[in-house]
């Protein structure tokens, strides 16, 4: 290292440039110091043989001594010089500050005497302009003296500017007055460059003095509108409210060419005008609404409000809002611009439908246009006559239902409209159409408990529309095909004598259906929307989930028709199949007439519900769910009906269930171009009653001797360990009365153990009712409920 000077211990070298050690340097030393085998005895016996040495290095250590002391007490004397020659210069530096403060005060002084004496021959005579600029100044000078208001001098010079003060107040309200008095015939006189002067003064005076200019300017600009618009006047009723508005507009014109430029701009007189115009209305016509409100109807009320808010929208085109700070109306926020293109924008679709979206909900929140800072400024006193537009909502309502109704009744039932998928009956478009248009109205109107009210109207009249229009129009179940006999369905046209819907019934209950979809979906977002409109304080009692559920009961019962339609069109095929003599067929043919009944049946009905639901396609899985567990229970106990069947009849009714199962598994999409996959759902239930029902039959084709293998495939196959199914299944075969007792014995004893914990009953049959038991429970509840209606 090129600036390393001399080695230390160890052999790092110092830098004097670089303070620290030198990095990775290390140079070979000749120091006894640094030696490995370094011994301290041997080096001091080396420098220090003899006791002489010894003392000279200690009188050298002495003289060493006695020189650093003495450096010292050089050092300190020359610290001491320079503390002598520096108190001098701290002195003179003290004495230039206190002067130059001293000559600043007194130049201070000077401007506030001469100040003090200037505004008060300026006040004398009303140089306001002068005034304006020069009490400024005299204000901010005499802050400088604050802290010597105990010299009497000073404390005078502020008192006279205290007193300048007031007086230059006093006056100036004086010159207001006089010029606009605020009583009296005398005319308001004009703008002047002396008051528009004074208002500057006034700027620097008292807040308070601002205040009063501003107060009773206002009053007596709007004087003549308090005795034009008094109560007892013809032209202060609602009919009339445009000339209030009116006579404000033009107020408003005449200020700005007047009086303009006389206030400061600042003061915003001309929005402090109109906001004291809209204290005053308000204030007005509440007082004229309690004196008269029995003459408040709902048409002139929606007038007077109309106008009331188109108003205010036009104060907040003109004014900022700037001077509402009394609390009565706050200055929103206006959120930042949406970059969403999809959001959307409700302004100008008050009477648009409602549009319903599956991925409604997943749409990002609408931020909420910024409010009108003058938003019922004036038309919060329509508020609490806001019940005359309620009921007038409930009447037109109740009206509009009725005409629903008529309309139904005179126009019949919607046309089929299967290219379309099913049709939606037009009064429930109609219907929300004026809801949204009445929440938006009313929104409009109050957020408060008038959104409420208007909430449980809704609530009423979506009921109504419900039970009235949807479950009210459902057609009506018959049992005109009692009368068929089983020569009639088997050797006549088959089936085609069966009373049940008709394609226009059977449309009206597909659209009946599709509408209560819509009404549901619909209700959902109109309670969403209320939420949003309303009060966040209120947004709690907003619930139209009563609503939602009435209109899923609509669907539900509409499902039910279409199935007990089709599964009553069935009947007479299954009873026709059960009275067959199956002991004396004598050959396996193709399928028989009842199958081929059953299934002209479903391929006349379900592609025309499918086409009919083909919007609301879940609902048609459901009805072809509900179709399966409905007819293929009741199959089964036909089955149980067939006694006794013989091995070829036994063959010929398994050919039949075959087919029929191939016809179930294909109703989703019988009969259409477009063949779809049936949903699992279905196809699970379909294979595993047709399954049950080919077992009976297999059950039934084999042996019963001997009959431990007959008993034993039973609970194979069937895996019921019900003894009335197997009483069943023994009738079916034809056996005697005494073969049917040891056999029943044997399959009790067959039977596997029950579950351990099971409750022991006479009974081996499950808890649980079989498929045959619980449809023959349904089927007894549906001939009662035939018999009363």
């Amino acid at each position: 290292h090129n600036h390393c000077c001399y080695a230390v211990k160890g052999g790092w070298c110092v830098c004097p440039v670089k303070t620290g050690f030198c990095e990775g340097f290390v140079f070979p030393s000749q120091d006894p110091l640094d030696r490995a085998d370094f011994n301290a005895v041997e080096y001091i016996n080396t420098l220090f043989p003899t006791e002489q040495a010894l003392e000279e290095a200690q009188k050298a250590i002495q003289q060493l001594f006695g020189k650093i002391k003495d450096i010292k007490d050089k050092a300190e004397k020359s610290e001491q010089m320079v503390k002598d020659i520096t108190r001098d210069i701290k002195q003179l530096d003290h004495a230039k500050r206190h002067l130059t403060t001293s000559i600043t005060t007194l130049n201070h002084l000077h401007m506030l005497a001469g100040g003090v004496d200037s505004l008060e021959a300026m006040t004398r005579r009303r140089q306001y302009g002068e005034v304006a600029n020069l009490l400024q100044g005299v204000v901010n000078v005499l802050e400088h003296f604050n802290k010597y208001m105990g010299i009497p001098q000073i404390r005078q010079l502020s008192e006279r500017v205290k007193a300048a003060q007031n007086e230059l107040g006093q006056q100036i309200l004086a010159d207001f007055e006089e010029a606009f008095p605020s009583q009296g015939t005398k005319r308001p006189g004009g703008p002047s460059n002396v008051l528009r002067d004074a208002c500057l003064v006034a700027n620097v005076l008292d807040p308070r003095i601002k205040q009063e200019i501003i107060k009773k300017f206002i009053k007596q600009h709007l004087s003549e509108y308090l005795v034009l618009f008094q109560e007892n006047q013809d032209v202060a009723w609602l009919d009339k409210i445009d000339r209030r508005y009116a006579w404000i507009k033009r107020q408003l014109v005449d200020y700005e060419e007047k009086y303009g430029r006389m206030f400061p701009q600042e003061w915003c007189m001309t929005e402090r005008i109109a906001v004291e115009f809209c204290h005053v209305t308000r204030t007005e016509l509440s007082k004229i609404m309690r004196t008269r409100a029995k003459e408040i109807e709902v048409k002139l009320l929606l007038f007077a409000i109309q106008r009331t808010t188109n108003f205010e929208g036009l104060l907040a085109k003109r004014f900022s809002g700037c001077t509402l700070g009394d609390g009565t109306v706050k200055k929103p926020e206006v959120p930042p611009p949406s970059t969403n293109p999809f959001l959307e924008d409700e302004a100008g679709t008050e009477t648009d439908e409602i549009v319903i979206e599956k991925s409604d909900a997943e749409k990002p929140k609408k931020p909420k246009a910024p409010d009108n800072p003058f938003h019922g400024i004036v038309s919060k006193c329509f508020e609490p006559h806001l019940y005359v537009y309620i009921e007038s909502q409930d009447k037109n309502l109740s009206e509009l239902i009725d005409r629903f109704v008529a309309d139904f009744k005179a126009q019949g039932p919607p046309k089929p409209n299967v290219d379309e998928g099913g049709a939606v009956l037009p009064s429930c478009a109609d219907l929300f159409v004026y809801y949204k248009k009445c929440m938006v109205q009313c929104s409009q109107l109050s957020t408060g408990e008038p959104m409420i009210a208007l909430t449980t109207i809704f609530q009423k009249y979506l009921r109504e529309y419900a039970w009235k229009i949807l479950s009210g129009n459902l057609p009506k179940t018959t049992s005109s095909s009692s009368g068929l006999t089983i020569t009639s369905l088997l050797k006549e046209k088959e089936g085609s004598e069966v009373a049940k819907f008709t394609l226009e019934e059977l449309c009206l209950i597909c659209s009946i259906l599709s509408t209560a979809e819509y009404c549901l979906a619909t209700t959902q977002q109109l309670e969403e929307k209320l939420k949003e409109k309303v009060d966040a304080s209120l947004v709690e009692r907003i619930n139209l989930t009563g609503e939602t559920d009435t209109f899923s009961i609509v669907i539900s019962n509409s499902i039910q028709l279409l199935v007990q339609d089709l599964d009553a069109a069935c009947d007479p095929a299954l009873t026709a199949m059960s009275k067959m003599q199956w002991q004396n067929v004598e050959h396996v043919g193709d399928q028989s007439p009842y199958v081929t009944s059953v299934i002209l049946h479903i391929k006349q009905n379900v592609p025309i519900i499918r086409d009919n639901l083909a919007s609301t396609r879940k609902y048609f899985t459901q009805f072809c769910i509900k179709f399966a567990n409905s007819f293929i229970p009741k199959f089964i106990n036909h089955l149980f009906k067939c006694k006794p069947i013989s091995m070829v009849g036994a063959e010929q009714l398994l050919l039949d269930t075959h087919s029929l199962k191939m016809v179930l598994l294909d109703l989703p999409s019988i009969g259409s171009q477009v063949v779809r996959k049936a949903p699992a759902s279905y196809t699970r239930i379909v294979v595993k009653g047709m399954t049950r029902a080919e077992m009976i039959l297999k059950v039934v084709m084999a042996p019963h001797e001997p009959p431990v293998v007959f008993v034993d495939n039973y609970i194979k196959l069937l895996a019921d360990c019900s003894t009335d199914t197997f009483q069943k299944i023994l009738d079916m075969k034809g056996l005697k009365r005494s073969e049917q007792s040891s056999m029943l014995d044997l399959f009790r004893q067959r039977l596997p153990a029950p579950p351990s914990g099971a409750e022991s009953s006479g009974s081996l049959s499950l808890s649980a009712p079989t498929p045959e038991q619980e449809s023959s429970r349904i089927r007894k509840l549906e001939k009662l409920i035939k018999k009363r209606l």
